[in-house]
């Protein structure tokens, strides 16, 4: 096989080559990004080909025959507020992917997001009560819709979307201030100081290992099409994070609780995974096994 991941050398993305590489050793892996965000060191081990380019004006057709593409490439900064790029970037480059796949024939499976649910009240089902508070979720909303009429139109075509809920894990910290709040609270941690979370911590979060999203993926390889949520369908609280941590880290560490200044924020994420189960996806990691077997990669990887 010959299989694309775009944005492979961010957090997602990376983790999926890495583990495209292990699963399928003797096909041809190419990665696209554009390093704005993605970083090099996240693709230290990876044998196959990368392409630096930005998928706004990216000649697909010179890409030859491709049995997959996973796409992964997007602005997934949520406080972006320049609606046209948003929209150029993450629906644009979307919508020539998907016709790029129907001429060629060509498998696609690609990042939505929770973001598309905005405050609606969970657990949060595919398809209903899709509110997006940020223009971010309302890009990646537009894309299942582009998603969800070439089915309807094409319902030979595989195209699988994968509605991430907040996903942490290894290869995330040069996502900078938007990687996820485990990765911040124990750099605060680390750092000695006490972790600063927003009154009074009881904010919940469907809180998805990475190692879970990337089974998904590769389930979805050869799963039926349609869009689906990839969580663990068991939210979190704020002060359980901390917890994990310290716990893991032999500290009795206490939370410094501050005002949310956000507006849009979701207060409350889980994710229903009645349809993700039509094929096979449930997590393998709970909040305490996710968090235990990311710092033992942290500290393997000395950060």
């Amino acid at each position: 096989m010959k299989i694309l991941i775009t944005g492979g050398a961010g957090f997602i993305g990376s983790n999926l080559a890495l583990a495209l590489q292990e699963k399928f050793p003797q096909d041809d892996l190419i990665v696209i990004d554009d390093f704005s965000v993605g970083n090099f060191n996240n693709l230290l081990d990876f044998r196959g080909e990368v392409i630096t380019a930005d998928l706004t004006d990216f000649n697909w057709d010179s890409l030859g025959n491709i049995d997959y593409i996973f796409h992964q490439a997007a602005i997934t900064d949520t406080t972006i507020i320049d609606q046209k790029k948003m929209m150029q970037v993450n629906v644009g480059v979307f919508k020539n992917i998907v016709d790029f796949c129907l001429n060629k024939g060509v498998k696609l499976v690609y990042a939505s997001s929770a973001a598309t649910y905005g405050h609606s009240k969970p657990p949060m089902l595919e398809g209903e009560n899709e509110v997006p508070a940020n223009v971010y979720g309302f890009s990646k909303k537009i894309c299942d819709n582009i998603a969800i009429k070439t089915m309807k139109e094409h319902p030979h075509f595989h195209i699988v979307g994968l509605k991430y809920f907040n996903v942490y894990g290894p290869r995330e910290s040069y996502k900078g201030k938007m990687a996820s709040m485990i990765w911040q609270t124990y750099l605060q941690i680390k750092s000695g100081n006490k972790p600063k979370i927003f009154k009074y911590g009881k904010q919940k979060r469907d809180f998805v290992y990475v190692k879970d999203v990337i089974r998904a993926n590769i389930l979805a390889m050869d799963g039926p099409s349609g869009i689906f949520n990839v969580g663990t369908g068991k939210a979190e609280d704020f002060n359980r994070i901390i917890f994990e941590l310290s716990k893991n880290m032999g500290l009795d560490i206490k939370p410094k609780y501050i005002d949310n200044p956000f507006i849009f924020y979701q207060e409350f994420t889980e994710a229903n995974l009645n349809n993700a189960q039509r094929w096979n996806y449930l997590p393998e990691y709970n909040l305490e096994k996710g968090i235990k077997d990311y710092l033992e990669w942290i500290n393997n990887n000395h950060l």
